[in-house]
């Protein structure tokens, strides 16, 4: 994690990281002011904190109340050597904890990070750098053998230069990548987490058998987003870029929808037409793009070539983004191996919606078959080590596709994750579907699976296949776990028909025929401006994970409607804001979704812009009309459903008690005022009377507008975008590609 510190006034201290920032002082006896305290108590208090999240965590899983637990540190200082210390952490438990559980949790306090960093020792390098955001890609170096040389399969070059080439990609784009975190829980299983240090909202996860295999994987997983703009879907990106030359990409054509807002004949070709448009319901309003929301341009275009003849196909960049999120896209170190990564991907997560909507019973894969490879035996073993029992299932449905299965039941908690893979190899499907299975989670995470039902409607429910496409957390059948399968167990192999030199591109081929043998036109867009090359498959009708009809009815460019009103907020009469009332009343949101997802704005999770929901959105509106009677009932809604932080729920029950007074002839607010006030505090009444005398509008919400001016997350991320926009112009200029 990068931690920048800015010098404040005097002695005090500025450190700034994600979203937050942490300010140091000294004591008045070390000429500060004490105003906050050291870095050194900071130091103490990570330990603790640390310590005491663990025992949360335990109780927590276990049910165990945490109010009656006392936990406290202190650290007692070698007289003869003040750098040599004692931290002695001490628990209270209540006399009704188990004996069990009493162990428990002093071994869950072993656990604790920072005691675990501190007992290893950390290595500290001091240096002088020219300039601090030049270092980009030190934090990823693994220090390989010089002469090493290591080839996995399915990369084309050596895991070493795969490594080294993706870094340097994003080192000239001047991308500075950190690694937030690894995890290696069982033997040949390594995953982490990396993201931007100036923007941690574009992040990855890599997963693979090795540490380097594991970086690999994430730094491709950077690079494919990048590539495919994924870490920027959904948001505005700003009146500079939606008024540049290009806003997706240098090749983008912009149509303008026909009479009646019909859609334009350029776009799309007839077999897509059948499948996005088969009731004539869908328009061109539909299709404007989130992004730049510049709906007098038109429907901003992206070329794809359709492979079964080599015709180019434009897909509106709102079409994709909506329908396939980041399904079917990938980098490598050469198209082929983009594509049969791309290619995998799409087979993994159709089969998987097949296998869990149908409630399929999978065949278990026979030991011998296992005993093949030790590797993925020895991770399995440490799962069932630690209490978690392992089932290995043939996803192939009969040796028809390439894809496997992993799942994982957890007896302390009733819940089970079915983790899928695929690849040409069965081999590498069945390492992807165990490094998948823990890519990014502690032992911890895995209490909180869902639990399998026989409920057949809860399995087939669209969002429950969406919900398996995020995390994985999706709700299985038990059925699935049915000793008599559906199909019979088949050792299939599609890697050129088991040919151990087959290529990438033999490898591509073979999996672009299933899909030809199967009636699926395919769609394929390859990207190779950024120095690296990454390509995006589309399969209509077959690859999309939400549902068609999102298109017309949980479109993401309904954020048009709002963006502009919502981030003007404060400059709004109350004719436009009866009409903002109007539209947030009329499109079927979701009362408790919040502002930021439905308008495109990263605001910082941290301030009451980045809490607010749509129904704290139409209270505040309803009290800046003093329309208190509809106020108050939505008031009662947010104090009883919504999960805002303590002191906005505590802004909300003084409003709350102050709406009744008022609507209450009988009762007069002078006559309770005082009381109010020793309740709430006086800062607290003052935001309360002032909402509702009309002199405090929109209580806790910055001013913002369409300049985004304040949003320094959101800045942040469009910063990142502006780094891609510049890189594509200048290739694009170079070869005078611009599509006009």
């Amino acid at each position: 994690m990068e931690i920048k510190v800015n010098f404040l006034d005097k002695l005090r201290l500025e450190a700034k990281f994600d979203d937050f920032t942490v300010v140091s002082d000294q004591p008045i006896r070390y000429k500060g002011d004490g105003s906050a305290p050291g870095p050194f108590d900071y130091f103490l208090a990570s330990s603790a904190l640390c310590a005491a999240y663990f025992v949360k965590l335990y109780c927590v899983t276990r049910n165990i109340p945490t109010e009656n637990i006392r936990l406290s540190q202190n650290n007692i200082v070698d007289p003869e050597n003040r750098y040599q210390q004692i931290f002695k952490i001490q628990v209270e438990l209540p006399a009704d904890i188990s004996a069990k559980d009493r162990q428990g949790i002093l071994r869950s306090i072993e656990r604790c990070t920072v005691k675990k960093v501190v007992q290893a020792g950390p290595e500290f390098v001091i240096e002088e750098v020219a300039n601090l955001d030049a270092d980009a890609q030190a934090l990823l170096t693994l220090k390989p053998a010089s002469d090493a040389s290591t080839y996995i399969v399915g990369k084309d070059l050596p895991l070493e230069q795969t490594i080294a080439n993706m870094s340097g990609v994003l080192a000239a784009l001047g991308i500075k990548i950190e690694i937030a975190s690894w995890r290696n829980l069982v033997p040949n299983v390594w995953s982490l987490h990396i993201r931007d240090a100036h923007s941690p909202m574009c992040f990855t996860n890599g997963k693979g058998a090795t540490k380097e295999s594991a970086l690999a994987s994430a730094l491709g997983e950077y690079i494919e987003r990048l590539n495919c703009n994924h870490f920027y879907a959904g948001a505005f990106w700003g009146e500079d870029i939606a008024n540049a030359e290009f806003v997706h990409y240098p090749n983008e054509r912009w149509f303008k929808p026909g009479r009646k807002d019909a859609l334009p004949a350029e776009i799309l070709d007839e077999y897509c037409l059948q499948i996005y448009n088969p009731d004539g319901d869908l328009f061109g309003s539909h299709l404007v793009d989130t992004n730049s929301g510049n709906v007098q341009r038109g429907i901003c275009s992206l070329p794809y070539v359709r492979q079964s003849d080599g015709e180019v196909v434009y897909f509106p960049s709102n079409l994709v983004e909506n329908l396939y999120v980041s399904n079917g896209m990938s980098a490598g170190n050469t198209l082929a191996e983009a594509q049969v990564q791309c290619l995998s991907e799409i087979f993994e997560r159709a089969v998987k919606r097949e296998i869990l909507e149908g409630e399929i019973t999978l065949p278990d894969v026979p030991q011998e078959v296992l005993a093949k490879y030790p590797g993925i035996l020895a991770g399995i073993q440490g799962l069932e080590e630690q209490g978690f029992p392992v089932l290995v299932k043939d996803a192939s449905l009969g040796g028809v596709y390439p894809v496997m299965c992993v799942t994982l039941m957890n007896p302390r908690t009733g819940g089970v994750f079915a983790s899928f893979g695929a690849h040409p190899s069965l081999e590498v499907a069945l390492e992807r579907s165990l490094t998948e299975l823990l890519q990014g989670r502690s032992f911890e995470g895995l209490n909180e699976l869902p639990r399998p039902t026989f409920a057949s409607e809860a399995v087939t429910e669209p969002n429950n296949f969406v919900e398996h496409f995020i995390d994985s957390s999706g709700i299985v059948s038990w059925r699935f776990f049915s000793a008599k399968a559906d199909f019979d167990f088949v050792e299939w192999d599609f890697s050129s028909q088991g040919q151990k030199d087959s290529s990438n591109a033999e490898e591509a081929a073979t999996l672009f025929g299933i899909l030809e043998d199967m009636g699926k036109q395919v769609y394929m867009a390859a990207y190779d401006n950024l120095g690296a090359i990454a390509c995006r498959i589309l399969v209509p009708g077959y690859s999309e994970i939400y549902p068609i009809e999102d298109l017309v009815w949980d479109n993401t460019n309904k954020a048009l409607l709002f963006r502009v009103d919502i981030l003007n907020l404060h400059r709004l009469d109350d004719a436009s804001l009866e009409a903002l009332l109007e539209r947030l009343d009329n499109n079927e949101l979701d009362e408790y979704s919040d502002i930021a997802t439905l308008i495109g704005i990263e605001f910082d999770e941290n301030t009451d812009w980045g809490q607010l929901t749509v129904l704290e959105l139409k209270l505040l509106i309803h009290l800046a009309l003093q329309q208190f009677d509809e106020a108050q009932e939505q008031v009662e809604a947010f104090l009883q459903y919504n999960d805002n932080s303590a002191e906005r729920g505590l802004f909300y029950q003084a409003l709350n008690v102050v709406l009744e007074v008022q609507l209450d002839d009988e009762l007069e607010l002078d006559d309770y005022a005082v009381n109010f006030r020793r309740m709430f505090g006086n800062a607290r009444m003052d935001a309360v009377m002032g909402s509702v005398d009309g002199s405090v509008r929109f209580f806790g919400l910055t001013p913002t507008s369409m300049k985004l001016e304040g949003l320094d997350r959101h800045q942040r991320l469009i910063d990142s975008y502006k780094k891609l926009h510049r890189a594509r112009a200048s290739v694009a200029e170079l070869h005078g590609t611009i599509a006009k």
